[in-house]
């Protein structure tokens, strides 16, 4: 079988040296049938290795339960890179931030505020111990010493930039040996947190998106031996709802390409391709505001959201080719994708007869999410109001519209460190619509309780006697409105028949829409939200039927046109340029 090992200067691949020329691919953000195709670009491109990161979350949505079915297939993606004549690079953290809900870590290992998070604590690390299990019991058959595809496993995830726990990380290398994993470990760090975040016999790699000579450098102060390795080049960014898409120069990220190649290191492109936060699985920051990130991952990689190469894709095929061969032929340019359209019909108010969505629960005191089983990321709460006053909750994360016998009375938004709002009236039933926008990704709030922190009060006084009511989003793709004209306020969910010629990528163009998420054949396409910068929802080709095709919109806010538009290609808002 083959061997891949640390030389003193390089990889070792059966003994000769071997760059890594990696790009990054997560097979969680791209619908199943489009594998292939995003791998054989990254092929064409004169990439040799796909890395992939593992969502935890995504795979144990529920303690005890582990799917590896559908587009979680990890055996199956792992097959497909072999089958390219590819190799391989796993990352499954325990934590992957990856702009990803909670950054992969599943929301109910939470729900004891005793539990560590990414610490050297008995129950964190049991349980990381058991996904770790169940993930290489899926990697370890696709290692290079067992003819698979796989030369590297990363160990934890920039975990400088969080604590320096070593013990802690030497558990986590423990329970990956034990579980069979034979190729050499790895540590990613920015390059001023290399010390904190690694390890004394995993090599270290680094992260970064520019000065690359320099932090080259820096790199081999810390990693003496060993080759150098940029296991995240920052070719691109992510958005946030509210702020500009964001882009960077072809030009200019080639040119650090370039550097890198040139003095020999390895690299993994961040991100060769980065899909779509399809549902609800985009995550958020917080230094101070919160900031939700967009359903779109487009990152301004090489190959765009819909898998179509980009400027950038060009120029790094041809920095490659400075060093490596790369194959003759490269992927057609983009198409126009169909533009049907379609009117909305509706509207099936949410908050008439809600019940067929969920299940009331009674509570004294208001409950967080995170006390839920299963935990909702929309969830209506109820409670009887003795008369005007001013409306205090203790937190709101992150979004609550409120409303006093069926009338909206306001929204308040976490970002805007919003929770108070005047009750016009009274008595009444007090009703709240609580969002979950996308749990913290990245620094000390990663684990934190969502919905309603703190309880709720009206002149001070305590409210208590609560029902809760957990959306089964599920659900609603269900629902069969009747037409409407006009602009409709929501609350609401809307439908439209929509005629497709034959299956192909589409962009739904959501700007005349407020907030809210949206379905196409029952396949959750991710929220969409008026503020922008994102203005389409990414319709993969493989969920197009010939025909008609099903769209279901929940609409949250007020959506101005009641039709659905699709445009030729994706919108992903204004720059800074």
């Amino acid at each position: 079988m083959p061997e891949f090992t640390i030389g003193d200067t390089d990889f070792l691949l059966d003994g000769r040296p071997f760059r890594i020329l990696s790009g990054a691919l997560h097979y969680f953000r791209v619908h199943p049938d489009l594998w292939a195709d995003r791998i054989d670009k990254a092929r064409r491109m004169g990439l040799n290795t796909i890395e992939t990161y593992v969502a935890w979350n995504a795979h144990a949505p529920e303690p005890g339960t582990f799917d590896v079915s559908g587009g979680l297939d990890l055996d199956r993606f792992l097959r497909l890179v072999a089958d390219a004549g590819m190799y391989a690079i796993v990352r499954p953290g325990p934590y992957i931030c990856a702009e990803w809900d909670n950054g992969g870590l599943p929301a109910w290992l939470f729900r004891d505020p005793a539990v560590g998070v990414r610490r050297f604590e008995p129950r964190y690390l049991a349980a990381v111990r058991e996904y770790l299990t169940r993930v290489f019991e899926v990697v370890v058959p696709h290692q290079i010493d067992r003819g698979g595809p796989v030369l590297l496993v990363q160990v934890e995830n920039e975990y400088g930039a969080f604590g320096s726990d070593k013990r802690y990380l030497q558990a986590l290398a423990d329970y990956t040996r034990e579980a069979g994993v034979t190729v050499p470990l790895t540590t990613v760090d920015q390059p001023d947190m290399l010390e904190a975040g690694g390890l004394d016999g995993l090599h270290r790699t680094a992260s970064f998106g520019s000065d690359a000579t320099a932090r080259l450098a820096l790199l081999r102060e810390h990693q003496p031996t060993g080759p150098l390795m940029c296991s995240e080049f920052w070719n691109g960014w992510f958005d946030n709802w509210g702020a500009h898409h964001h882009t960077t120069s072809a030009a200019d990220a080639a040119a650090e390409l370039d550097a890198l190649l040139a003095a020999g290191a390895s690299v993994n492109l961040y991100m060769f391709h980065g899909g779509t936060n399809f549902g609800l699985t985009s995550g958020a920051n917080d230094k101070g505001v919160y900031q939700p990130i967009v359903t779109s991952y487009d990152y301004d990689a090489p190959l765009d959201e819909g898998g179509d190469p980009t400027p950038k894709y060009h120029a790094f095929r041809e920095v490659i080719a400075r060093y490596h061969k790369v194959p003759d032929t490269v992927p057609p340019p983009a198409r126009s994708a169909p533009t049907p359209s379609a009117v909305l019909g509706g509207p099936v108010p949410l908050l008439d007869a809600p019940e067929r969505w969920g299940t009331w629960r009674s509570f004294e005191e208001l409950p967080v999410f995170d006390e839920l089983s299963p935990m909702p990321r929309l969830a209506l709460l109820r409670t009887w109001v003795d008369g005007p006053g001013v409306l205090v909750f203790g937190e709101v994360r992150d979004r609550a519209t409120v409303f006093l016998d069926g009338v909206r009375v306001g929204t308040l938004l976490r970002e805007h460190h919003e929770r108070a709002l005047p009750l016009p009236a009274g008595p009444g039933e007090l009703l709240v619509l609580v969002e979950d926008e996308g749990r913290v990704d990245y620094g000390p709030r990663i684990g934190e309780p969502k919905g309603i922190i703190g309880g709720a009060s009206v002149d001070g006084s305590p409210l208590l006697g609560w029902e809760v009511l957990p959306i089964d989003l599920a659900a609603l793709p269900s629902a069969r409105p009747s037409p409407v004209a006009g602009p409709v306020a929501g609350p609401v969910l809307l439908r439209a028949s929509v005629d497709v010629p034959a299956p192909a990528d589409l962009f739904l163009d959501t700007g005349e829409w407020g907030k809210g998420m949206a379905w196409f054949n029952g396949f959750p396409l991710g929220r969409y939200w008026r503020r922008g910068p994102q203005r389409t929802l990414y319709v993969p080709r493989p969920v197009v039927r010939e025909g008609a095709n099903e769209l279901t919109v929940l609409e949250l806010d007020t959506l101005l046109d009641p039709a659905a538009r699709f445009v030729p290609r994706p919108l992903l808002g204004h720059t800074e340029a």
